[in-house]
């Protein structure tokens, strides 16, 4: 039948169920995405990698979650190329009953063995646990044309200060988002991965002209320094931008 597939080409990838066990009981209910991370070498690999997710790895988690699944490839990032792939999941358990049943899944096993065995298939490949926050809306939006994607993360030193930057989402600064035309598709919080504690989200735009007129606009809103102003002094600071990447979504993603 099949060789075994090395640890690195197969559990890694899948999620196996030995990894991200530590998960806090706060968040066992409610949703949760599975942030894949590749980091790719110039060459073949994005294309296998592609071939691979649209064939093989998002049929296999459609067959078991029907959650909504994003693929983007970067476009101005920390490294490039690369691509992600975002799966969400009902709540904690549902995820982790899928990483044990895609172990037994045939076709992705098939699959699997054929990719590993055409090269290296990546540099390297990191997995994130992220829980939608209370005020993250369910994923329901469908578009045509691929669009551009940001995913800012911001970083807080403390869990209290965190909850601070949360109370601010869900208070005044999501109207003032949707005004200036910044629509995040997805607010969340890592509960396993690096750069904890953390908001993470996730905005998809028409255009970069779009990205850059919409952030004008909100840095500028007399409202939107009031609510700054506030937040800083009932918390003592703001978040640590961390990072800020755009991708474009990828021609197969059934999110775009």
């Amino acid at each position: 039948m099949f060789e075994e597939i090395p640890r690195r080409q197969f559990l890694e990838i899948l999620g196996g169920s030995t990894t991200l066990i530590g998960v806090d009981a706060r968040y066992e209910s409610g949703p949760v995405f599975a942030l894949h991370q590749f980091l790719l070498d110039n060459g073949e690999q994005l294309g296998r990698l592609h071939t691979y997710l649209k064939s093989a790895l998002l049929p296999a988690f459609s067959r078991l979650s029907g959650g909504a699944q994003i693929v983007l490839d970067a476009i101005v990032a920390a490294h490039q190329p690369q691509a992600l792939f975002l799966q969400e999941f009902d709540d904690v358990a549902a995820w982790r009953n899928a990483s044990l049943q895609l172990k037994q899944d045939a076709a992705l096993l098939e699959a699997n063995h054929v990719w590993d065995r055409a090269g290296n298939p990546y540099l390297s490949h990191s997995l994130s646990l992220l829980a939608a926050t209370g005020y993250s809306a369910p994923i329901t939006e469908i578009s045509e044309q691929p669009r551009i994607f940001e995913i800012r993360v911001y970083q807080a030193p403390s869990e209290w200060q965190l909850n601070g930057v949360h109370e601010r989402f869900a208070g005044p600064e999501i109207p003032i988002f949707q005004r200036c035309g910044i629509r995040p598709l997805l607010y969340a919080t890592t509960i396993a991965g690096p750069q904890m504690p953390n908001l993470t989200y996730l905005t998809p735009f028409e255009s970069l002209a779009a990205r850059e007129a919409a952030w004008t606009k909100f840095q500028g809103d007399p409202e939107w320094l009031r609510v700054k102003q506030e937040s800083i002094e009932s918390h003592g600071f703001t978040p640590r931008m961390l990072t800020i990447s755009l991708f474009k979504a990828a021609a197969y993603s059934p999110v775009k």
